[in-house]
């Protein structure tokens, strides 16, 4: 039986109303006021809006919507990594936004079971859309209980970015495909002053990278049950640690990893600090023209007796979603209106060749102005594809991991220590 959205599910959570008065303001509305009774007015709740990837698209097709439905005004509430939280909070005093555009991960995988949003799927089939989505994003949107969390929308491709300008210089001839060669290039880049792999070691972007060496000898059936369990005691798991913390104290990770964000990573590499980063897609987008021009994508290097054919690299479709709220329901009619025009091929198009980002729906176009992430998309047999973890970590014990990782890019921190930090974050959960 499903429970309803409490305040002590969020408490339980690590938010609530309580945390309200903390919280940043919303484009000009205060978090506990986010609904909007006007039948004609949609409120989006939504990551895009200010700098992220994608947002200059995304307004500009919101105002276009108007233009087109001149009966429908959309208001936006502008949230970035706190979104979740502010949702949340919004949702106990009922005055949530009627479509949340946010990721899969984390709070949010909990949403539809607590009934803080509403299963999509019948809105899928009536509306004709189904067959728009991708069948691999829209098995990624889907619960155990079949339940559609979302619409799918925006999916990522996270290759390995290397500045062969850079490469160069240090004398390394070619892209490493190997642990060993990953090494001898971490080293002679050293050896030329610049940071080998640059990593937010104390965010999320290392979380990921860390979980995609240590499938490095896991099938991803055995993937999926070692970050659903936390049991990373088994042969394939217990290597990949190793294989994690080799690379590690090889010195293939910038200085302080363990300390820098995805902010400082992206920072590094844009600026030819360091000479590799795993970078999702919407990161490459960023990666200014000039370093570009000398910059090639492939994958993570892998170590003899890898379960991959290739080097590895994450696919995800779970990037950003239009989920439904109890008040959204109420406003059905303007919110089928809303995701016909987000699902038009022409306006997905536009997020392909404006903005450069992946997406969860069938489309034939192609990223030609960022080059960068025009490659990762053509990327194939040489490369093999591993989990992204977000859908299989349960939720109470994704922040946890996030401590753990940083504890894993420690220099010096043991396979058997970072095993352990790894599986403690889920018993505290």
């Amino acid at each position: 039986m499903r429970s309803s959205l409490t305040r002590r599910d969020l408490l339980a959570a690590g938010s609530g109303l309580a945390a309200a008065a903390a919280l940043p303001a919303l484009s000009g509305c205060s978090s506990l006021a986010s609904a909007d009774s006007d039948p004609d007015t949609l409120v989006v709740h939504t990551q895009l809006g200010t700098t992220a990837p994608g947002s200059p698209t995304y307004l500009a097709a919101v105002d276009l919507f108007q233009e087109e439905n001149p009966g429908v005004k959309v208001k936006n509430l502008v949230n970035s990594d706190d979104l979740a939280q502010v949702y949340e909070t919004s949702r106990l005093a009922r005055k949530e936004a009627d479509v949340v555009m946010v990721n899969l991960y984390d709070k949010t995988l909990a949403w539809t079971d607590v009934d803080a949003t509403v299963d999509v799927g019948p809105y899928l089939d009536a509306w004709g859309l189904r067959e728009r989505v991708l069948p691999a994003a829209l098995a990624d949107w889907t619960d155990d209980e079949g339940r559609v969390r979302a619409f799918p929308y925006f999916a990522t491709n996270w290759p390995v970015a290397y500045n062969r300008a850079l490469l160069d210089r240090a004398g390394v001839d070619s892209i490493p495909t190997t642990g060993d060669q990953l090494i001898a290039a971490a080293r002679k880049l050293r050896a030329k002053g610049l940071a080998p792999v640059t990593v937010g070691g104390n965010d999320w972007t290392g979380q990921k990278l860390m979980a995609q060496i240590i499938q490095t000898f896991l099938s991803q059936d055995e993937a999926r049950h070692v970050y659903s369990t936390g049991d990373f005691g088994g042969r394939g798991a217990r290597r990949g640690i190793e294989y994690f913390t080799h690379l590690r104290d090889a010195g293939v990770f910038a200085d302080k990893a363990q300390g820098l964000t995805s902010d400082s990573m992206n920072t590094q590499f844009n600026t030819e600090e360091a000479a590799i980063q795993s970078a999702m897609s919407s990161a490459l987008a960023k990666v200014p023209d000039e370093v570009a021009h000398h910059t090639e994508v492939g994958g993570w290097p892998l170590a003899d007796g890898a379960a991959h054919e290739g080097p590895t690299v994450i696919r995800a479709y779970t990037l950003i979603g239009f989920w439904i709220s109890p008040n959204g329901v109420r406003k059905i009619e303007q919110v089928e209106k809303f995701l016909r025009f987000m699902y038009r091929p022409e306006i997905v198009a536009r997020f392909v060749t404006e903005s450069g980002r992946d997406m969860a729906l069938r489309t034939d176009a192609v990223s030609t102005g960022f080059p960068l992430v025009g490659a990762a998309q053509r990327l194939g047999p040489e490369v093999s594809q591993v989990l992204l973890p977000d859908v299989y970590v349960p939720p109470a014990a994704a922040q946890s991991l996030i401590t753990a990782t940083s504890t894993s890019f420690t220099r010096g921190t043991t396979a058997a220590q970072v095993r352990a930090a790894l599986e403690s974050a889920y018993r505290s959960a």
